[in-house]
């Protein structure tokens, strides 16, 4: 096997197209493309920087968000606590008005008993009445049928009203 050495006049046109390659994309080539790298660089940044101004951002969102909960969560707590309040300021009204009205119902009772009471006693006593005036009638019969009895009668009748007058 044998090497193959290029020869000198190939070497030189080699590197004469090069240098006018060189040439040719310094002036025409090189410029455009490190614009578009530079332009590409800063929208890579800027894209970056925009990303980290929306975490930013999110991460605001998210503390505000977590604030309004807590916030609703002591508005919640808080109705809890009213309608707590309010439901055993119902309760303990309720449970006076059923005490009031309890006692009112037996006081009722109790007056209405001794209504009753009263007017049993008044019934027993005018029967009484009509019952001691029934008997004393027939006692009066019997003792005025009675003629000696009547002439005693009319005889302490008498010393009565002289010894009063």
């Amino acid at each position: 096997m044998e090497l193959v050495t290029p020869g000198i006049g190939l070497i030189f046109w080699q590197t004469v197209t090069f240098l006018i390659v060189l040439f040719l994309l310094g002036k025409f080539a090189w410029k455009p493309i490190m614009n578009a790298l530079s332009e590409r660089e800063t929208s890579i940044e800027n894209a970056l920087s925009a990303a980290e101004k929306a975490k930013l951002e999110m991460q605001a969102l998210k503390a505000d968000n977590e604030k309004l909960l807590a916030e609703a969560r002591l508005e919640r707590d808080k109705i809890l606590k009213e309608a707590s309040e309010a439901g055993n300021h119902i309760v303990e009204t309720a449970k006076l008005k059923a005490e009031e009205e309890g006692a009112r119902m037996i006081a009722n009772a109790r007056e209405a008993i001794e209504n009753e009471k009263r007017a049993a006693i008044t019934e027993v006593k005018n029967m009484a009445a009509v019952l001691s005036l029934n008997i004393a009638e027939r006692i009066l019969k019997r003792e005025l049928s009675d003629p000696n009895a009547q002439q005693a009668l009319a005889q302490e009748y008498i010393s009565e009203v002289t010894l009063n007058a």
